[in-house]
């Protein structure tokens, strides 16, 4: 019932978020790609593929159905596939960093109680992303970082997302030519004027960028909760129903069969005098 109250909620901020959220990442990439080749930034640049963070979202309350597991065994899958790697994680919700602590995975950083509120502050989401930030510019100890979350989809079904946060992808020629040869689309013949150089714009821009994709991966999670929240305890409340149901008739067969055996006795009785 709480869910289903604060679902509404949640998801229209999801939706509110999203349109900021890709065209933000879609000018930005079409701008890195723009610009010359020399031109370097520290948010932009690849690296080795050698050392990786998992940056982690998951509930901080069970009850949820599927929700923490699909999250998990994502996780689970994706440091089997990266075997060779040097990866860390920086879990936010405390279902994630207690399992993966029992399992001696290295972290980072940890956030709690973020997501178990119900509602996420963009602030929360700056202090998450100046951390990345942090780690991977100034310390420069990592090569990429990848985010995991559930992506709300509708209420009875999420998505578990694993995509690449830093460093931030340049818009590639490929998928320019393939969106120019779709034949059902028509071809977007847009040329972005900057007033800035390259350099003040990226500084500015890319940190809000990751502060953004950090943002909309928590309010996606906080969203797809409640949703898988609803259908758990909705299947839970159903399955309760049908199994008292059940035994309810099973007391009752017994019960009858127990009476008619005393009824038998007490006609056998009386007819053996």
């Amino acid at each position: 019932m709480l869910s289903a109250a604060k679902l509404k909620r949640a998801q229209d901020t999801v939706v509110a978020a999203r349109p900021f959220a890709n065209k933000m990442m879609a000018v930005l990439g079409d701008l890195a790609s723009r610009t010359d080749e020399d031109f370097s930034h520290p948010l932009l640049d690849a690296r080795g593929d050698e050392r990786y963070l998992i940056v982690l979202i998951t509930a901080d309350k069970g009850l949820a159905g599927a929700f923490n597991t699909n999250l998990i065994k994502a996780a689970q899958a994706f440091l089997r596939e990266h075997e060779g790697k040097t990866i860390e994680m920086l879990p936010v919700g405390r279902k994630g960093r207690d399992f993966f602590r029992r399992r001696h995975v290295p972290f980072v950083d940890e956030y709690v109680g973020l997501t178990g509120k119900g509602r996420i502050e963009y602030g929360e989401a700056v202090e998450i992303a100046r951390n990345v930030i942090n780690r991977f510019t100034e310390d420069k100890e990592l090569d990429k970082v990848f985010l995991i979350y559930n992506e709300f989809k509708t209420v009875l079904q999420q998505r578990v997302v694993i995509e690449q946060l830093l460093p931030v992808a340049r818009a590639t020629d490929a998928t320019e030519t393939a969106a120019a040869d779709a034949p059902q689309k028509p071809v977007d013949l847009t040329e972005y004027i900057y007033e800035q150089p390259p350099a003040e714009i990226f500084s500015r821009l890319l940190p809000r960028l990751v502060e953004t994709q950090i943002f909309r991966a928590l309010l996606e999670s906080i969203a797809s909760e409640h949703g898988a929240r609803m259908t758990a305890m909705d299947s839970a409340s159903k399955n309760a129903g049908e199994l008292i149901g059940s035994l309810t008739l099973n007391m009752n067969r017994i019960r009858q069969a127990a009476i008619t055996n005393e009824i038998i006795e007490v006609v056998s009785g009386a007819a053996a005098l």
